[in-house]
């Protein structure tokens, strides 16, 4: 197979370790540099954790694409720098695959005209677990025939964003085959603000956030003397990285953004 060269955005944080992993084992894939915030030494092999390599690590991005030869980036940051990540990508033709969520829907659309324009492949993933991506389409199907769901999401303590990128999605793509309903009662009151959670459409979705949990949804679908669960749990970081190299693999083939690992599912 060809080969990828590959530049990762966050090698510390739990992800990023599980993508340079991932790279080192996969035999097309090479690792050409990291970006790291703190930069921890001169190469790969000097961050503990980490495999053994002799990749370069760089604190600037631009630097970084300026240096060493690069086909895709992932990016496994955060919000604050994945849309600036991407650009820097874009300008320099890389084509950009980023797990960080917390985009908006002008930023999705922004960055889609810029990658239309440049001609290059990007993903935007806001979960690369193949099972959640199933859960996602599993709570679609389900959707055209019960139009009372709420979505409770669990993560761990660490994340910023509430709710996830996966249950915004979720409530996304319900609501493209489900009209926004009001749930409950008429006269429903909330004796303590937030109790019902988050209002998608009259869909409410509820966030979890405690240590001990990884990355946990479940959609409940209510009908007449019937309910219907949808449960993905993710037991650790390494249940992402197939989604991460099927969308490092299929953001080669591509000349547009998709946003959605399940865009790219056949």
């Amino acid at each position: 197979m060809q080969e990828v060269k590959i530049v990762i955005a966050g090698p510390r944080g739990n992800m990023g370790s599980e993508a340079v992993k991932l790279v080192d084992r996969t035999g097309h894939f090479t690792l050409t540099a990291v970006i790291d915030s703190k930069q921890t030494g001169q190469t790969v092999a000097d961050i503990e954790g980490l495999p053994s390599l002799d990749a370069p690590v760089y604190t600037d991005l631009d630097k970084c694409l300026s240096e060493v030869e690069c086909d895709v980036l992932i990016d496994l940051t955060t919000p604050e720098y994945g849309k600036k990540h991407m650009e820097i990508a874009f300008n320099h033709g890389v084509r950009p695959v980023v797990g960080t969520t917390g985009f908006s829907n002008d930023d999705v659309e922004e960055l889609s005209r810029v990658a239309e324009q440049k001609e290059l492949g990007a993903i935007i993933a806001p979960n690369f677990a193949i099972g959640a991506v199933l859960m996602m389409k599993f709570a679609s199907m389900a959707a055209k025939y019960f139009d009372d769901v709420e979505i409770i999401e669990q993560h761990h303590d660490r994340k910023l964003d509430a709710p996830s990128g996966t249950a915004v999605k979720t409530a996304k793509m319900i609501s493209e085959v489900r009209d926004a309903k009001k749930q409950g009662h008429e006269d429903e009151r909330e004796d303590l603000e937030g109790a019902r959670g988050a209002d998608y459409e009259g869909m409410r979705i509820h966030s979890v956030r405690l240590p001990g949990l990884v990355a946990h949804q479940e959609v409940l679908f209510g009908g007449e003397g019937q309910t219907l669960k949808i449960r993905h749990d993710s037991m650790n970081r390494a249940s992402f990285m197939p989604g991460v190299q099927l969308a490092v693999e299929t953001v080669l083939k591509i000349d547009q953004l998709v946003y959605g690992l399940e865009n790219i599912m056949e």
